[in-house]
Parts: C-alpha cells; sequence; structure tokens
C-alpha cells in the first residue's frame, strides 16, 4: 500500500481489489466496502498522529455506532481504488469518518459514513484526548 495523503482532517489510502474481495459476478462483494472504511480510518488517524493502538493504550476504543454505504458503479479485480476520508468531530466523544471510494483518479464507486463513540474499556463513554480533538480547531 502507498503512503496516505493528509491534511488536517482528510486523507487518501490505496489499495487493490484482491480477487479474493470479488462475488460470482466478478466485482467487489458490498461488505469489503466497510473493510476498507476500516484501512482508510487507520490510516486518516495514523497519519494525523493518533494511531488506533495509542487511543486503546489510553483506555479509550472506538466502535462503530452508524455506519451506511452507497454503491454506485461496481469495482472489479486488480483495479487500484483510492478511499478518500475526512472527519468531523461531532461531539467530545464522537466522530464521524466520511468516505469515497474511487478507481485511482476516476469517479467515485462508492461513498459513505461511520460514526464512533470513545469509550472507555467498561463501555462508558469517555472524552477523545485533546490531541484528537485538537485537529477539529
Amino acid at each position: 500500500m502507498e503512503a496516505p495523503l493528509v491534511s488536517a482532517r482528510e486523507s487518501t489510502a490505496r489499495v487493490r481489489v484482491r480477487y479474493a474481495e470479488t462475488d460470482k459476478m466478478g466485482v467487489v462483494y458490498y461488505a469489503n466496502y466497510l473493510v476498507w472504511f476500516e484501512v482508510a480510518r487507520c490510516e486518516w488517524l495514523r497519519v494525523t498522529g493518533c494511531t488506533y493502538r495509542e487511543l486503546e493504550d489510553e483506555g479509550i476504543v472506538l466502535p462503530v455506532i452508524e455506519a451506511h454505504c452507497e454503491y454506485r458503479r461496481p469495482l472489479r479485480y486488480d483495479e487500484e481504488v483510492e478511499i478518500r476520508t475526512r472527519a468531523t468531530l461531532l461531539s467530545p466523544v464522537r466522530l464521524r469518518f466520511d468516505y469515497e471510494v474511487a478507481p485511482a483518479g476516476g469517479e467515485p464507486a462508492a461513498a459513505g459514513w461511520t460514526i464512533h463513540a470513545g469509550i472507555d474499556p467498561d463501555g462508558r463513554p469517555r472524552r477523545l484526548p485533546q490531541t484528537l480533538r485538537s485537529l477539529f480547531e
């Protein structure tokens, strides 16, 4: 995977469609887009300086509490795909990530979003660390 591109709230991750990600019709199976959202989200966190591992070390996890994806056109085996990710701070304990999935240099094939809540290991709401919140100031 190539290094992602990033600005303060946006990044782009790249993947190549693997054969195992396609269905009998030769197109990417719909659930794989959610996996790609996770890949892009992890990269967004990494390049902005706050990895999932660091959050977990601070006692914060970010479960998905909502997810949505709209499919616009099929993607196929061996296509290079860009997942453009933009994050928005919804509250001190919630983040929203918006995604566009497109062939490299092409029009979006899918778009969606996920919302995450910061919680502690016991499942109680927990403020996101200031280092993460400060990215949205």
